[in-house]
C-alpha cells in the first residue's frame, strides 16, 4: 500500500515552519505524515545536525540542516524567517521527541509567530503521553488530571522543593530525570514520600529494555536498593493527593461565633449576618447552615 497518498492532499503553505516530532528510541514510530513533509520542505532546523543527519539518512531524506539550539534559538532563528520570506517551506527537528516539550523549538516557533509566519505542529512521539498512556491507574485518584514539570532543578534544595510541592499536589506530576541525577532524585522522593502515595518510573521508552514501574512510596527504599543501573532515560510521575471535601466552606472563628448564636438567632437571620460578615452570598450562607444542622 502506498502510504503516502494519505498525506498528499495535506496543505503545506509557502514561508511555513513545520514542527516535526521525531522518535524518542524506535525508529519505526515516525509517522507518515512527518515523513512526507520531511520529504517536502525545502530545509530542516534541528538541534544537534549530526544527530539529525543520521535519522533523516535512516529514512532515505537528504536536506539542507541548520542547527538551532538552546545556545543560540532566538539568533538563529533570524536565518530560518529570512527563508520563509523567499517563500520557503522549513521544518524544525529537535533531537529526539516532540520540539518545544523540555526540548528546543518553542523559541523558534514564537519567533516566526512574530514575523507573521504560519507554524504548524504536527502530533508524534513524546516521552510523556508515551508514560502516561502506560500508567495504568496511577490518574484514577486525580480523575486523570497531571501537571508536566520538565526537568527538576540541578540544586539539590531546589530538587527537594519541586518534589515537595508534587508530593502535596492534587494532581499526578510528570518530570524527566537524566542518567546521572536520577539516583539522587529516587533517593530524595523515598526520603520525603508518603507509605500509601506511588512513584512512577519509566526508562527507555520504546526502547528493547522499556519499563514502566508503579512503587509504594513504603516499598520504595527496598527498590532502590535492588536497582543495579541507573542508565538510560528516565520519566518519574508522583501520585496526585486527592483534594478532601472541607467540612464547611465558613472559617474556623465563624464557626464560632454561629456556636454562639445559633440558639438565639433564627436561620434566616443568622445567614443575613453571616452573609454581611464573610462577604458570602446570602444563598450559600443559608446552605451553609443547613449543612451544618445535618
Amino acid at each position: 500500500m502506498d502510504f503516502f497518498k494519505f498525506a498528499q492532499g495535506q496543505s503545506l503553505p509557502p514561508g511555513s515552519l513545520f514542527l516535526i516530532p521525531t522518535p524518542i528510541g524506535n525508529l519505526a514510530d515516525i509517522t507518515i505524515r512527518a515523513l512526507y513533509i520531511l520529504q517536502q520542505v525545502d530545509g530542516i532546523a534541528c538541534e544537534d545536525k549530526r544527530h539529525s543527519g543520521s535519522l533523516l539518512s535512516s529514512y532515505g531524506i537528504s536536506k539542507p540542516l541548520f542547527a538551532i539550539h538552546e545556545h543560540n534559538e532566538i539568533t538563529a532563528s533570524a536565518h530560518v524567517i529570512k527563508k520563509l520570506q523567499k517563500g520557503e517551506r522549513w521544518a524544525y527537528i529537535s533531537d529526539a521527541g516532540t520540539p518545544g516539550i523540555s526540548d528546543p523549538g518553542a523559541i523558534l516557533a514564537n519567533e516566526v509567530k512574530k514575523a507573521n509566519f504560519p507554524v504548524i505542529p504536527l502530533p508524534g512521539a513524546n516521552a510523556i503521553t508515551t508514560t502516561i498512556s502506560g500508567a495504568g491507574d496511577f490518574l484514577k485518584s486525580t480523575a486523570g488530571q497531571f501537571q508536566f514539570l520538565g526537568f527538576l532543578p540541578n540544586k539539590a534544595t531546589q530538587r527537594d522543593e519541586s518534589i515537595r510541592h508534587a508530593l502535596s499536589s492534587n494532581v499526578a506530576s510528570f518530570f524527566y530525570e537524566a542518567p546521572h541525577r536520577i539516583e539522587g532524585t529516587i533517593k530524595a522522593i523515598a526520603n520525603l514520600i508518603a507509605d500509601d502515595q506511588r512513584v512512577l518510573v519509566a526508562k527507555e521508552l520504546t526502547k528493547i529494555y522499556e519499563s514502566i514501574t508503579i512503587i509504594k512510596g513504603s516499598e520504595l527504599g527496598s527498590w532502590i536498593n535492588q536497582v543495579t543501573s541507573w542508565q538510560g532515560e528516565f520519566v518519574i510521575g508522583i501520585e496526585g493527593r486527592p483534594k478532601k471535601e472541607k467540612a464547611s466552606e465558613l472559617d474556623e472563628l465563624t464557626l464560632k461565633w454561629i456556636s454562639e448564636l445559633e440558639d438565639t438567632i433564627g436561620h434566616k437571620d443568622l445567614s443575613e449576618i453571616i452573609s454581611r460578615v464573610t462577604s458570602m452570598p446570602k444563598k450559600d450562607a443559608y446552605k451553609a447552615l443547613l449543612e451544618l444542622r445535618k
